[in-house]
Parts: C-alpha cells; sequence; structure tokens
C-alpha cells in the first residue's frame, strides 16, 4: 500500500522534472518564464532593473558531428556547471534546448549586466576536457534590460534573442538589443522569404 508520503513524493519529483531540463538538472523555459515574470512584478514595484541574456555557443554543431552525441552532452552539462560558477545563487541559469541557455540577474544595471557577460565570455573560452578531448569554444551572448526593452518575459526574450544573433553575426561576443537590430533581423527575414517565394 503506497502511503501519503510516498505518493506526495512522487507528486514533487514530477513537478520538479516539468520544470527541469533533464541532461543538466537547470531550469527550463517554464520555469525561467516564471521567474521571469516575478522578477518584472518585484522589479515593477521595487522600481529596479534586471538583466536578461541568451547564449549560444558557438561551433557546438561541429563538435558534436565530430566528437558524437556523448561529447556534446557532456559539454552542455560542464557549461552549465560553469555558467552557474559565475553566477550568484540569486541568478537564474536556464537551458532552452540544445546549446541555448538563457540567465536571469536580478537587481543589475546595464553596467553591472555587461560586467557579467564578460565574466561568462571568458569562463566560456577556458578549455574543457572531456575524455582526453581539450576543446575549446566560445559564445554569443545577447543581452536585455528590463524595463528599457520590455516588460513582458516573451519581449524580454525576444529581444536578448535578437541581440545574441547580433553578437553571432557580428563576432562580437556579447551585443545589447537595440531598435535598429530588429529592423536588420526584419529585413533579412523579409530578403528571406522573397528569396524563397522567386
Amino acid at each position: 500500500i503506497t502511503n501519503s508520503s510516498d505518493i506526495h513524493a512522487k507528486q514533487e519529483e514530477i513537478r520538479y522534472q516539468a520544470l527541469h531540463d533533464s541532461l543538466t538538472d537547470l531550469p527550463n523555459r517554464a520555469l525561467l518564464f516564471d521567474r521571469l515574470n516575478q522578477a518584472i512584478i518585484h522589479g515593477q514595484r521595487n522600481n529596479e532593473q534586471f538583466a536578461l541574456f541568451m547564449i549560444d555557443l558557438d561551433r557546438f554543431k561541429q563538435i558534436n558531428d565530430t566528437l558524437g552525441h556523448n561529447t556534446g552532452d557532456k559539454l552542455i552539462q560542464l557549461v552549465s556547471k560553469r555558467l552557474e560558477a559565475v553566477l550568484r545563487e540569486s541568478d537564474t541559469v536556464s537551458r532552452l534546448g540544445g546549446d541555448e541557455f538563457a540567465v536571469l540577474l536580478t537587481s543589475v544595471d546595464e553596467f553591472q549586466a555587461n560586467h557579467v557577460a564578460k565574466k561568462i565570455g571568458i569562463a566560456m573560452k577556458r578549455y574543457f576536457n572531456i575524455s582526453d578531448n581539450h576543446l575549446i569554444i566560445s559564445a554569443s551572448i545577447g543581452m536585455a534590460m528590463f524595463p528599457t526593452h520590455g516588460d513582458t518575459a516573451e519581449t524580454l526574450l525576444q529581444r536578448a534573442d535578437v541581440a545574441m544573433y547580433q553578437a553571432k553575426t557580428e563576432g562580437t561576443s556579447v551585443a545589447l538589443y537595440s531598435p535598429e537590430q530588429d529592423a536588420n533581423s526584419r529585413q533579412s527575414l523579409e530578403i528571406e522569404s522573397r528569396l524563397r517565394e522567386t
């Protein structure tokens, strides 16, 4: 006979799995959204800024294709540990899937957020040792600030994402969102769809 504490433990486990990434144990997109919404409420109430980063690993596909998915998975796990080591307890590192991560930095201004982004960039450039392979990677980081760049979770994620593509395209490791980037990404989308039509 299962007792109520077993059932409760099982429910807790299911709830945990629903909110965490199975490979890294980091919060997943659902939990990130929840924390983003909490940060927005807190920020509005206390007139506080915060930052959201979107991080994409450069050349990850190449590593995955060349050395296999096992190595790719190990690399993702090591990256998540390294990200956590750079950040404060109050910050959230989330894995959104593949080689994409998001970081929520509470109670920081743009200058402080930039400093943390640089620290992440430096941490990523130290090589990763996986079964006798010394892997060197880098990361592209897109940064959006609350409330300057948006006041909803969706808008902030989308704008941090746009900035991340800007960082990737320009080969700079960090890019702060600016409205021109939206115009650029919209233009390239339009060009792409026009090319598809022809």
